[in-house]
């Protein structure tokens, strides 16, 4: 059995050893100390920047030129033509001379007409300074009324002889064929000249359902024509489309319009590729669904990320993220189109928002070291 004595000097060990190590942590410099406090954990995040996105799709249809209208320009009296100044090819303004018959019986028509009219009016002048007596009966007033009416109608016919003796281009024209040479003897009706409507260019394409629809209605579609002979692009606009599929491929056709290019020749039958881009989303920046996160009133919210203003810390990624409310739609191939709440050349957090809180400061994931 142990004794007293040897009990009291053992408790009296215990007790200098437990004051040694208090001082021993009392005296312990700041150094130390902080060497044993957990260092700040800063997570990695993957980030995306937003830029307006290039979500074009552009086909291209071969179509063929074709004129706004094609006439068969005839003479509307007959007679012998004395003038024919065009040639096929050429281009003649609007009001241009095309042909011209001999004038010269349309003339004499015209001054016998107006010389039995100023007869007839005369005439009719006279019996009604008389009406009344018993010179001029009622009967013989009405004859010569009757009389200045028919010499009024054949004078206006005789103008109207001489005034299309001429026969003049009704709208910008493209000389097709000519039918007939000069000094030849025409009559009412038959064809001179074949002329082309060239002041607004016609382009035909036959074009899918799908685009058609979309053609027709959405005004981020835009049509451009290329000829073979360059690249430079000219802007098309619709004009008119047939109300009717084809039996063959359930396609439209469509006519666009097309300025006449300066310098540039172009002719009915004529090639041509026709560029219709279409702008599916306006360019706005497409989110995936993992940089979405949602509020506690359902709205959506992504988190942008701040580089640090820190030289050292933006030189190794440091930064902070910062929840943000965002207005977002849905695109017609169901991606989620990001319409306002974020700028162009901002950075959001890609994935990982649920494991995130409101100004926490993160790191940018460039990759795994090597």
């Amino acid at each position: 059995m142990m004794s007293l004595s040897h009990v009291v000097p053992l408790r009296k060990g215990r007790a200098a050893a437990a004051f040694g190590v208090a001082m021993a942590a009392l005296l312990m410099t700041p150094a130390a100390q902080a060497q044993e406090t957990p260092a700040e954990i800063i997570r990695p995040v993957k980030l995306m920047e937003l830029e307006r996105g290039d979500s074009k799709i552009t086909r291209q249809f071969f179509g063929q030129v074709v004129a706004r209208q094609t006439v068969d320009l005839a003479f509307q009296v007959g007679g012998q033509i004395v003038e024919f100044p065009v040639i096929e090819g050429q281009i003649v303004p609007k009001g241009g001379l095309i042909a011209k018959l001999d004038e010269e019986l349309f003339s004499l028509q015209l001054d016998q007409a107006t010389l039995q009219y100023d007869q007839a009016k005369r005439r009719l002048d006279r019996f009604n300074r008389l009406t009344g007596s018993a010179v001029v009966s009622e009967v013989t007033v009405q004859d010569t009324e009757t009389q200045v009416g028919l010499a009024r109608i054949a004078r206006r016919n005789a103008e109207y002889a001489l005034e299309h003796a001429t026969l003049s281009a009704p709208f910008d024209a493209l000389v097709a064929t000519r039918n007939v040479a000069n000094f030849t003897t025409v009559g009412a009706g038959a064809p001179i000249v074949r002329l082309h409507d060239m002041s607004d260019l016609r382009i035909e394409i036959d074009v899918p359902e799908v685009l058609f629809q979309r053609a027709s209605t959405d005004t981020n579609v835009t049509l451009f024509a290329r000829f073979p002979t360059g690249d430079t692009l000219y802007p098309l606009a619709i004009r008119e489309y047939v109300a009717e599929a084809s039996t063959i491929g359930q396609t439209f056709q469509l006519t666009l319009g097309l300025e006449r290019p300066v310098g540039l020749t172009v002719l009915p039958g004529s090639s041509v590729t026709v560029l219709a881009t279409v702008d599916q989303d306006g360019g706005n920046p497409i989110l995936p669904t993992t940089a979405i996160d949602l509020a506690n009133d359902g709205g959506p919210q992504v988190m942008v990320f701040t580089l640090s203003e820190d030289s050292e810390e933006s030189a190794d990624g440091l930064g902070t993220v910062a929840l943000r409310r965002v207005e977002v739609r849905t695109s017609r191939d169901g991606e989620i189109v990001l319409v306002s709440g974020v700028e162009p050349g901002e950075l959001i957090v890609r994935s990982g928002l649920p494991s995130l809180t409101d100004g926490q400061r993160v790191r940018r994931f460039v990759g795994f070291p090597d």
